[in-house]
């Protein structure tokens, strides 16, 4: 199976003011590219080659930057925004955008930057294989983040509680039937707008063990401070595999 991917690019970037007040978060400027640009690299890399980003805040700059159709992937957009004058939040997007998805996908988050990590056709098939409706990518807690969000068995389910939580990287590889009841109660496609966290959603199916988790131990940064912005930029450029300009 050759999954598509969805890149959540649609959030206003409050923590980042007032560099968001006039530039998208996507399209800042990290280790000489757009971060955005990171993430499709990224998927690039690991034979991705159909995304879908969904926009909200500034949206059109996003898909004027990066178009549709170009050599290294095809791009289409949810522009929530247009839609609904604002983010519909991670599940409620999710939703949104579920027909140009398919059944099995991965997503992460535009403001995430973890240039080493393999999206690999491998963890695809073994996710296919589980039979599980999500698979997520936790790394170590984060000074911001301390607590952690999930936890991991010790036969690698994802825990809603645990004695020891790690922080969920926004990386993850998901089937639509996650999005739909009893796991989550929007209507398919979102067509009323409605505003839905993912955490619920993920909870509800890690009740039912139906959510993995591992522990992802490379370079990771969530991208969502100014501070964070220039401590990232202050690291030695990573090599990734790709193209060099999207």
């Amino acid at each position: 199976m050759k999954a598509k991917a969805m890149i959540l690019a649609a959030g206003r970037g409050e923590r980042m003011r007032p560099l968001t007040d006039t530039t998208p978060k996507p399209l800042l400027k990290v280790q000489g590219r757009p971060l955005l640009q990171w993430a499709i690299q990224g998927l690039y890399t690991g034979g991705v080659r159909q995304i879908v980003i969904n926009t909200a805040w500034l949206g059109d700059q996003i898909s004027s930057h990066f178009g549709s159709n170009h050599r290294y992937a095809s791009l289409a957009y949810s522009h929530e925004g247009r839609d609904f004058g604002e983010a519909l939040e991670t599940a409620g997007g999710i939703v949104r955008a579920l027909p140009l998805l398919g059944e099995v996908f991965w997503v992460v988050a535009g403001d995430m930057f973890a240039p080493g990590f393999v999206f690999s056709k491998t963890a695809v098939d073994r996710f296919v294989a589980s039979k599980r409706l999500a698979h997520l990518w936790l790394v170590p807690n984060p000074p911001h983040n301390p607590k952690g969000d999930f936890g991991i068995s010790p036969d690698g389910l994802a825990l809603g509680d645990a004695p020891r939580k790690f922080t969920f990287s926004t990386i993850g590889l998901y089937r639509s039937a996650l999005f739909t009841s009893p796991y989550c109660d929007v209507a398919p496609g979102n067509p009323s707008g409605i505003k839905a966290p993912l955490a619920p959603v993920l909870r509800a199916a890690m009740a039912e063990g139906l959510v993995s988790a591992e522990l992802y131990e490379g370079d990771w940064a969530d991208v969502g401070t100014p501070e964070r912005l220039v401590a990232v930029n202050k690291r030695k450029r990573p090599a990734q595999g790709g193209p060099d300009s999207v």
